[in-house]
């Protein structure tokens, strides 16, 4: 993921280095308005300063810039920091009412897109390309059209000159962009306490009052943004805390604004995708469904036996939620492809690959072997059942007071698992076994020297050191923020129905607190994370027994922590890229985080109450989906039965040990790597076990028809167009990207309001070959569909 270059800028997969060119990209665009004594810029002063503390960094030993052909080989996040992105500061505004405006608006829709997701058979992010492009064109366009100062200067009406600088400061800058951008993004990211009120709503029949719903959210949110102000000397400050899925965004950014010659082809290739893919997925989406997930095995199907229709359906299945795998199904529906594998590194890609091969295999041997008695339930859902493959009965089990009732257990009987689940929980703690070993092993040198770097307040970073000119957020500013958190936390735990004791709050938040440097410091050197909760929800299991809303909001607290911290540490990495002042930042964030929890629960409530009976079902539509409400509720109900089900004498006892286990793989990985770093054309450390085993269990549940689109879409761009077409691939791929996320994403938000009845009755498009009534969309039709 490279910065803005030349055209003939070559590039090479992370794994091997990217290429950039040795000369700095924009360094002859820099302003020169602001002259001194010396006839030198204060820009190229900064510059000069910051090219000193990177070359006292090289005396100390540290390794020096490597050159491949004249050209700079991009290995570490200071050469990233040094050659990628550029470190021009204009100076400009960037608080303004227009980019808090811009920035409001923005969020509302970020956060109704995001929580409309949150309820798909799929989950997607709202791009954040996709955010900033719509929020620079309307910006320029505000710029254009909105009266300006120079408008009545020496007129009658000079006396309003102040008024019309307030609201049209003149052309639309990179600071207020990244504000209004970054206030809507940070809306745009989804909750789990949200997503907690819902399991509440849907399987408790208790309606969390918005009060208390938005007091949680904030008390997450911004607990998490604490942590990440006092962990900024090591999180953020350093060269090599890249945060690399930040560097597209970075990367559009500086094109807009600093190469605008280029511009004008941009924007119209952005407004041309967006609108040719806002028109189009109306098709695959409402009128033609089918088009979501193609299989020719399915469709030669329909004259097969019973028995062989339901084996096809499992593999070959999964245009419908929990269908099936959708093995070789071709998905022409973007809404579900993502410009995710736009972005993501080929060598990160290759690992999700083999993840995915081995998740044909293990989910289906899992289920025709009958292991965890997976017959007896549907192959794929993350719902509970009894024994018999019925729902199971939990209001029974845990009552009005949401705690056990060991009577009604014995009668009941203990709930169980589908097999594909069971799977998914036992592969996301090999996962976090695997992350631990992985990070301690491969990337503990890296750790020290942050340390040490930190410790010793030396951080050499040159946007670090141009940084230096705004005053920094003080730390009593983070301070404050994380007591209002834990106090707005209590609150929630002593007024509303949370049936968790205080001391048990305390521990998430410590529990949470102890994970994040852990998950930030992995996600900022490698770009790619590893999900934590499964290790909250052991936690919240073992020291709540017998209160499953209880551990619903210990993993709240604990997980939620981590998540927003990383996304939080991510846009203040984004913020000393392109040098928006700390202060900006703080007051940024925080709003952004009020608006996301006021909007998000505003449109949960819609949805749930709407679309209730599709929620709980355990299969969903293609449209619809309470899979991430059941997963959630699942893992509450089991994990407070931790000792039935997932001690040693009960069925799932290996789920708890594969914590364990997920460690030694990569242990004797990096012993290999140390004897042999470098097997054929494989480099040992570009394996990473962790993503392999989180990717294995990537088809347990929900639509999954469009893995081999995406596929295509990552070798297409990350292999093709990034060697054979780099100056494309640089100028043009992240805007492609965000345009034609954009503008699936309006046109899913439309639609759910309008005909898929988000806040009220559905409107199904007429039954016709391409959108059947009667099956599932994409003609496989076994297990009992038709019946």
């Amino acid at each position: 993921m490279e910065g803005t270059h030349n055209e003939d800028t070559s590039t090479a997969d992370l794994s091997s280095g990217l290429v950039v060119p040795h000369n700095r990209s924009s360094s002859s665009s820099y302003p020169k308005e602001k002259q001194n004594d010396s006839g030198m810029s204060s820009v190229e002063i900064a510059d000069e300063k910051v090219d000193d503390a990177y070359m006292q960094v090289l005396d100390k030993g540290l390794e020096a810039p490597e050159y491949r052909n004249g050209v700079q080989v991009i290995q570490t996040g200071r050469d990233v920091s040094r050659f990628v992105v550029d470190i021009r500061d204009d100076g400009d505004e960037a608080l303004t009412f227009r980019s808090i405006f811009l920035g409001t608006v923005f969020a509302g829709m970020g956060a109704a897109l995001c929580q409309i997701y949150l309820f798909k058979p799929v989950q997607m992010s709202v791009s954040t390309v996709f955010l900033l492009l719509i929020i620079y064109t309307v910006g320029n366009g505000w710029a254009r059209f909105f009266p300006q100062r120079n408008w009545v200067v020496g007129t009658r009406f000079e006396r309003l000159a102040a008024v019309l600088h307030f609201i049209n400061p003149g052309p639309f800058s990179l600071k207020e962009h990244v504000v209004a951008s970054l206030v809507a993004s940070t809306a745009a990211t989804g909750s789990s306490a949200v997503q907690n009120f819902a399991v509440q709503r849907l399987y408790y029949d208790t309606n969390v009052e918005a009060t208390t719903a938005v007091l949680a959210t904030f008390s997450t949110a911004c607990f998490g943004y604490g942590l990440v102000g006092l962990l900024r000397p090591l999180t953020v400050y350093p060269s090599e805390m890249v945060y690399w899925l930040s560097l597209p965004t970075v990367s559009v950014f500086q094109a807009l604004h600093f190469d605008t010659a280029a511009n004008h082809k941009r924007v119209k290739l952005f407004w041309a995708a967006f609108g040719g893919m806002f028109l189009y997925e109306i098709i695959p989406a409402y009128m033609f469904p089918l088009l979501n997930g193609v299989n020719v095995v399915c469709l030669a199907s329909q004259k097969a036996s019973s028995k062989t229709r339901d084996i096809i359906t499992n593999l070959f299945g999964g245009t419908n939620g929990n269908e099936g795998m959708g093995f070789l199904s071709i998905s022409f529906d973007w809404q579900y492809i993502s410009s995710a594998y736009m972005s993501l590194p080929l060598v990160q890609q290759a690992n999700s690959w083999i993840g995915f091969f081995f998740c044909y295999i293990i989910i289906m041997a899992i289920y025709y072997s009958n292991t965890w008695n997976s017959l007896a339930f549907p192959m794929l859902s993350t719902s509970i059942f009894s024994a018999n493959g019925s729902i199971y009965h939990q209001s029974a089990v845990f009552g009005r007071q949401f705690q056990l009732n060991e009577t009604a257990l014995q009668e009941v009987g203990l709930p169980a698992l589908t097999g594909s689940n069971a799977w998914k929980n036992l592969a996301s703690n090999l996962a976090i076994g695997g992350l631990i070993a992985h990070t301690i092993l491969f990337w503990g040198p890296y750790a020290v020297e942050s340390f040490k770097l930190s410790y010793n307040g030396e951080q050499p970073d040159p946007h670090f050191q141009a940084m230096k000119k705004y005053k920094e957020a003080p730390w009593w500013w983070y301070i404050i923020l994380l007591a209002l958190s834990f106090v707005a936390g209590l609150i929630v735990v002593f007024k509303g129905q949370t049936t968790l004791p205080w001391w048990s709050y305390i521990v998430a938040l410590v529990l949470g607190t102890f994970v994040t440097p852990f998950s930030t410091l992995l996600v900022a050197r490698l770009g790619n994370g590893i999900a934590t909760n499964q290790l909250m929800k052991m936690v919240a299991g073992a020291i709540n027994p017998g209160r499953p809303v209880a551990n619903l909001y210990f993993s709240m607290w604990s997980h939620d922590v981590v998540a927003t911290s990383i996304g939080l540490a991510s846009d203040l990495k984004l913020g000393q890229y392109l040098k928006i002042p700390p202060r900006v930042m703080f007051l940024t964030q925080v709003w952004g985080t009020i608006l996301g929890a006021v909007i998000n629960y505003v449109v949960m409530v819609s949805v749930v109450d709407s679309q209730r009976e599709i929620l709980l079902n355990p299969l969903g539509n293609n449209v619809w989906s309470g899979q991430e409400t059941q997963s959630l509720n699942s893992a509450a109900v089991t994990w407070s039965l931790a000792k039935q089900l997932y001690g040693f004498n009960g069925p799932y006892w290996i789920i708890p040990m594969s914590l364990v286990i997920g460690m030694v793989p990569t242990t004797i990985q990096w012993l290999i790597n140390k004897r042999w770093p470098q097997i054929g054309p494989i480099s040992v450390n570009s394996i990473v076990l962790p993503l392999i085993y989180q990717y294995s269990a990537w088809m347990s549940a929900g639509v999954n028809s469009a893995v081999i689109s995406t596929l295509i879409v990552g070798l297409v761009s990350q292999l093709w167009l990034r060697k054979y077409h780099p100056g494309w691939y640089m100028k043009y791929n992240y805007i492609l990207g965000g345009a034609l996320d954009g503008g699936a994403q309006v046109m899913i938000f439309v639609l759910s309001f309008a005909v898929f009845g988000a806040s009220g009755a559905s409107k199904p498009f007429p039954s016709w070959v391409g959108n059947p009534t009667v099956g599932n969309i994409d003609y496989c039709n076994g297990n009992g569909t038709l019946d």
